[in-house]
C-alpha cells in the first residue's frame, strides 16, 4: 500500500506532542515538576490532552480512509487490529503493575480496538458519517445516566463521574473524533488527492518516519520514560 508522508508527518506530530505531555506527566509524578501540578484539574493539561487524543484519532480516522481507498482486505485489517489489542491488553497488565488501584480499563488502545472495527464497518456509509460524528459527540453532553458509570458500562462514556484510572477514552465522544476523519478522509481522496499524498518537505521526513511506527512508539515511550526517571532518582538520592 502507497504510504502517504503527509499524514504520516501530523501522525508524528501527534506522537511528539503525546510524548512531550508524558515526560511532564512523569516528571510531575516523581516529584521533579515544581510547584506540583493537577494534570486532572488544570485547565492548561486537560486541553493539551485533549487535543493530543483528538489529533491522534482523527488522523487513524483518515488512515481507515486511506487504507479503504487503497484495497485494503479484511485479512490484513484483521492482523493489524490484532496487534492493537495485543497491545491493549499489555498496557493493562502493565498499568495494574504500576497503578493498582488506578489501572487502564479502557484506554486509548482500547478504545481504538472498538473505533477501528466500527469504523471500517461504517466506511460504505458515506453520506452518514459526518452526521453520525457529530451525534457521537454531542449525545454525552445531551444526556447522561448513573447505570453508565458501572466499571462494565462506562466504556460506553455517558457516565455521571469519571471512573478512578489513568486513562479514559470512552466511546463517546471520542468515536465521533474518529468518524469525522474517516468523513474527512474520504473527501479529499475523492479530489483533493495532494492534501494527503503530496510531497514532504526533508525536514519534516523524520516526522512521517515516526508516524509509521506510531504504536511500537507508543508502546515503549512510557517504559524508557519510567526507567530513566527511576534512575534519575535513584541518584539523586545516593549519599
Amino acid at each position: 500500500m502507497k504510504r502517504f508522508d503527509r499524514l504520516d508527518a501530523l501522525r508524528g506530530l501527534a506522537i511528539v506532542w503525546m510524548a512531550l505531555y508524558h515526560f511532564a506527566f512523569d516528571l510531575n509524578h516523581f516529584g521533579l515538576l515544581q510547584p506540583r501540578q493537577d494534570p486532572n484539574g488544570d485547565p492548561v493539561w486537560i486541553v493539551n490532552r485533549t487535543l493530543i487524543l483528538g489529533l491522534f484519532l482523527f488522523c487513524a480516522g483518515l488512515g481507515q480512509a486511506v487504507a479503504i481507498e487503497s484495497g485494503q482486505g479484511w485479512p490484513r485489517f484483521r492482523r493489524r487490529w490484532a496487534q492493537v489489542a495485543g497491545c491493549a491488553l499489555l498496557v493493562s497488565v502493565g498499568s495494574w503493575l504500576v497503578f493498582p488501584r488506578s489501572w487502564i480499563a479502557f484506554g486509548v488502545l482500547h478504545a481504538l480496538c472498538v473505533m477501528l472495527l466500527l469504523g471500517r464497518l461504517l466506511v460504505p456509509w458515506r453520506g452518514w458519517l459526518w452526521p453520525l460524528a457529530a451525534l457521537a459527540i454531542a449525545l454525552p453532553l445531551l444526556w447522561r445516566h448513573p447505570i453508565f458509570d458501572s466499571p462494565w458500562l462506562s466504556w460506553v462514556g455517558l457516565v455521571t463521574r469519571k471512573p478512578v484510572t489513568e486513562d479514559y477514552v470512552p466511546l463517546l465522544p471520542w468515536l465521533g473524533v474518529l468518524l469525522a476523519g474517516v468523513a474527512a478522509g474520504q473527501w479529499v481522496l475523492a479530489g483533493r488527492r495532494q492534501a494527503l499524498a503530496g510531497p514532504l518537505p526533508r525536514a519534516l521526513q523524520p516526522l512521517a518516519a515516526l508516524g509509521r511506527w506510531s504504536l511500537s512508539f507508543y508502546m515503549l515511550h512510557q517504559p524508557v520514560f519510567f526507567g530513566l526517571l527511576i534512575a534519575w532518582t535513584r541518584w539523586r538520592a545516593m549519599p
